[in-house]
């Protein structure tokens, strides 16, 4: 397979053009991806991660702790379709407790919590795209 580095160049030109991160495009059988990462710029992470996890942001502010996604993706809330949720509201959780699943790039990311709480507020759904410091979980 001959790779086109034109087309390549130009994909990536339309990613900075219109300020996105990652730009698929197919034609026939053929199909390019290319994305731009950028390091995450975070106050407070924690430290008590398992392996195969990814590290929540943590905010505070006076309607409670914020627990947002560390990483682009899909958010799932439980660990399989029709399968019981991590967590729902009026949960008391641990930190380190896994309160959803954000998929990226086809890898499964458990998400945890970042401190002790309460769940306040689930403010996604399951199945919805979440962006990097969206917030995922709101804490008592």
């Amino acid at each position: 397979m001959k790779i086109d580095k034109k087309l390549i160049k130009e994909l990536v030109e339309n990613l900075n053009e219109f300020q996105l991160t990652e730009l698929e495009y197919q034609e026939g059988d053929k199909k390019i991806k290319v994305s731009k990462w950028t390091p995450p710029s975070v106050e407070k992470v924690s430290t008590n991660v398992k392996s195969n996890t990814t590290k929540a942001v943590l905010n505070d502010d006076e309607n409670g702790t914020r627990i947002k996604s560390p990483i682009i993706g899909t958010a799932y809330l439980s660990p399989e379709p029709g399968a019981k949720q991590f967590v729902k509201v009026g949960d008391k959780i641990k930190k380190g407790q896994t309160i959803m699943i954000v998929e990226a790039m086809k890898t499964m990311n458990h998400i945890p919590s970042t401190v002790d709480g309460e769940i306040k507020e689930i403010l996604i759904q399951d199945g919805q795209p979440v962006e990097f410091g969206q917030t995922l979980v709101l804490l008592k």
